[in-house]
């Protein structure tokens, strides 16, 4: 349960780097920015871990308690993440930031961007096949890319420039309402079969 293969290790962070996506959440993070909406990059990214870590070792038994499945969870985090994906591509508001004060770190940053049901999805899936430890780091080393993606936000949209951010927006977009149609998809599937 606690061995370390550098193997596993690769592939467990490749398959959470891929679901987490922070580099395709960019124009989220200098959106919300625009919005005048805050966000601590060291909060979201330390507090996203410990929810993962949590729901890693705890997360099918609170979800058992609420009598609600992992399948039923992931359908619902992909109608939010094909909101957020509408806005990006549309360039209109659905999703109301009315997080306290203007701070965006909890919703939609930490959840569902960072620690998301896609994410949750992914580590009990990965469970099966490596050991914990291997997984641990893979999200740690995630989570330590994520909040250097989110502190840097300022300095990368220098670098890409307004229009550069305007088509990443719109391209990470419609990545994103097909990661939400798939993910969707895939579970609405297995709920309907059984």
């Amino acid at each position: 349960m606690w061995t370390f293969n550098l193997q596993d290790f690769v592939s467990a962070f490749i398959v959470l780097f891929a679901i987490i996506d922070v580099t395709g959440s960019l124009p989220i993070f200098v959106n919300l920015r625009e919005k005048n909406q805050r966000f601590s990059p060291l909060k979201a990214a330390f507090f996203s871990f410990l929810i993962m870590l949590a729901f890693f070792f705890i997360g099918e038994g609170i979800l058992r308690l609420f009598n609600v499945d992992v399948t039923s969870f992931a359908v619902a985090g992909a109608i939010i993440l094909f909101v957020i994906g509408c806005e990006m591509t549309f360039g209109i508001e659905i999703f109301k930031m009315d997080s306290p004060g203007g701070n965006a770190t909890i919703v939609p940053i930490i959840f569902p961007l960072l620690a998301g049901p896609g994410a949750f999805t992914a580590l009990l899936s990965l469970k099966a096949e490596y050991s914990s430890l291997v997984i641990i780091l893979a999200l740690m080393l995630n989570m330590i890319i994520a909040y250097a993606v989110m502190h840097k936000v300022h300095w990368i949209e220098k670098v890409i420039g307004k229009g550069g951010i305007y088509v990443l927006r719109k391209f990470f977009g419609i990545i994103l309402l097909a990661i939400s149609v798939k993910l969707f998809m895939g579970n609405i599937t297995y709920l309907l079969g059984n």
